[in-house]
């Protein structure tokens, strides 16, 4: 769930594209509404305009973006794929954030974790939008390794090792300052995900899904 662009977007969104980038980096507490609308080129008005809940409303549109966006990546990354496995598509997940540290000589957060550990500043409206963000993004991930053939008694908890362990890469990875963590994860686990498949069961080509059209790189 990296950065993106924000080319067509309209006010309400860009803040709330905002807003998902400042938690990813900063953490909700240190995320000011204030802070927002400038990062997002909106007047301080349209704040109270468009989130009449204030921040809660605000940082619980921000997960749920972030979760839907992350979810709508799975597509795309096996499409891109010329052999889709489930280490491969594992790969995928976790190379956008290796990409993000060599372009920018650091890994930000995913604003769905940052919501989810930041007690302090979130209710448990905020909880249950982070709860249901990492379900819009294990969903597919599920049905993409249904679709390689995982067996569904499988898919699922093989979804919620992979998001869970991205995770936790990406955690380690800012606190050490590089992106080892995460290829350690994608290394080690390859052979556990690939196990998964029935033997003599090459994958098939999985169905079309819907493109990503929220124009970012890469929860």
């Amino acid at each position: 769930m990296a950065e993106g662009r924000e080319g067509g977007r309209g006010p309400r969104e860009r803040m709330v594209f905002s807003a998902a980038q400042l938690i990813r980096r900063d953490g909700v507490g240190a995320t000011g509404m204030r802070d927002v609308a400038a990062h997002a080129g909106a007047p301080r008005g349209s704040l109270q305009h468009y989130f009449p809940g204030g921040k809660e409303q605000l940082v619980n549109e921000a997960v749920a973006w972030a979760g839907r966006y992350a979810g709508r990546r799975v597509a795309r990354f096996v499409a891109a794929l010329a052999e889709p496995t489930p280490s491969a598509l594992f790969a995928a997940m976790v190379r956008q954030w290796t990409d993000e540290y060599e372009a920018a000589g650091a890994v930000g957060g995913c604003p769905v974790a940052a919501a989810t550990v930041d007690h302090a500043s979130c209710g448990p409206a905020t909880r249950e939008a982070a709860a249901a963000a990492f379900a819009a993004w294990r969903r597919p991930v599920a049905g993409a390794l249904a679709d390689m053939g995982v067996p569904a008694a499988r898919a699922e908890p093989l979804a919620t090792l992979m998001i869970s362990s991205l995770e936790g890469a990406i955690l380690m990875a800012r606190a050490e300052g590089g992106a080892d963590p995460l290829t350690t994860v994608a290394r080690e686990l390859a052979p556990l995900l690939d196990a998964a498949l029935p033997p003599h069961h090459p994958p098939h080509p999985t169905p079309d899904r819907s493109p990503d059209h929220d124009g970012a790189p890469h929860p």
